[in-house]
């Protein structure tokens, strides 16, 4: 059976209902690291998604301060079906380690050189503006974005954690092709404006953290979120402490529950959840080995009934 494909936004790229996210594939060493990585694990983990039919991969020059993109780089290469590579700019770092916000024209253009070379493409597919910081430099930094679509460096240009004023301000300047905001059953905000803004405007939609960070991936328990390593970001999270902790395991455990039904994961039903809602185009999942691909991969093709997604509304409103 085929497998489904969504245009994304104005774009020419149609794409499976996930992609691979590497995010922890950057490794340990910076402010927002996962943990430690094996590179080989990553690369396993990317060939088997596109093995199995996964046709995109959003990475970021921050993850890792660089390595993500060059491990992405690495497994891609020779593969005979390359799946449409993602990455974004926007945030930078100096010689310290230390993660800078810029979105200058001259910094926006080096990040966008670099990415190239790290990820050994001559274009990259969607090249997303990370943060929408220093908010007054939005402009300068989308303009600049505009002007690497024009020349060919980047085919299409999209934003993450942005606002609906903030989308509004750089659709005067060029297209916004795609909105890349977090989305999952404990943090649902962007239904409220955010996503019936894309709907509306035609604006393509990879949510991020459909799987809110492993919380609802059916692996994670309260001794394991609570003793996280030092190194990973995910201590510093609320969603990881009590009374979010408990709250959050509950909604694991209704997923779990529903999935079992389908003979599914409990991952495959969060991310499920969020493709059920018509603004979204697909969902970026995490992966940081082979075996974990397997947990996942239904959700190609797994989609859950109004009345499932309702009967989950009713637990949420009641958790």
């Amino acid at each position: 059976m085929a497998i489904e494909k969504r245009r994304l936004g104005n774009s020419d790229l149609m794409l499976t209902p996930i992609g691979v996210g590497a995010w922890a594939m950057g490794g340990t060493g910076w402010a927002f690291s996962w943990g430690s990585q094996d590179d080989a694990d990553s690369v396993a983990a990317i060939r088997k998604a596109v093995d199995l039919g996964v046709n995109w991969i959003d990475t970021a020059a921050v993850y890792g301060l660089g390595h993500s993109e060059e491990v992405v780089g690495e497994a891609v290469k020779g593969l005979a079906n390359r799946p449409y590579i993602f990455t974004k700019c926007a945030r930078a770092w100096n010689d310290n380690r230390e993660i800078l916000k810029c979105l200058k024209k001259d910094s926006v253009r080096r990040e966008c050189e670099n990415s190239l070379r790290r990820l050994q493409v001559d274009t990259i597919d969607l090249y997303q503006m990370h943060w929408p910081e220093p908010d007054e430099d939005v402009e300068e930094g989308w303009t600049e974005m505009e002007r690497l679509r024009q020349e060919g460096k980047v085919r299409w240009i999209g934003v993450s954690n942005f606002s609906v004023a903030q989308m509004k301000r750089a659709q005067a300047i060029a297209p916004v092709t795609s909105l890349q905001p977090p989305y999952s059953l404990v943090t649902p905000d962007v239904e409220k404006e955010i996503l019936p803004h894309a709907l509306a405007t035609g604006t393509g939609v990879i949510v991020y953290s459909p799987m809110k960070a492993g919380l609802l991936s059916g692996a994670m328990t309260r001794e394991r979120a609570l003793g996280l390593p030092e190194d990973d970001w995910r201590r510093r999270n609320p969603a990881f402490q009590d009374p979010h902790l408990t709250r959050n395991l509950g909604l694991a455990g209704k997923l779990r529950e529903m999935a079992a039904r389908h003979g599914r994961t409990t991952g495959e039903a969060a991310i499920a959840w969020t493709l059920s809602n018509r603004a979204v185009t697909g969902a970026i999942v995490g992966l940081r080995n082979a075996a974990q691909v397997d947990g996942v991969i239904g959700a190609l093709e797994f989609r859950l009934s109004a009345d499932e997604v309702a009967e989950i509304a009713r637990f949420q409103a009641a958790a």
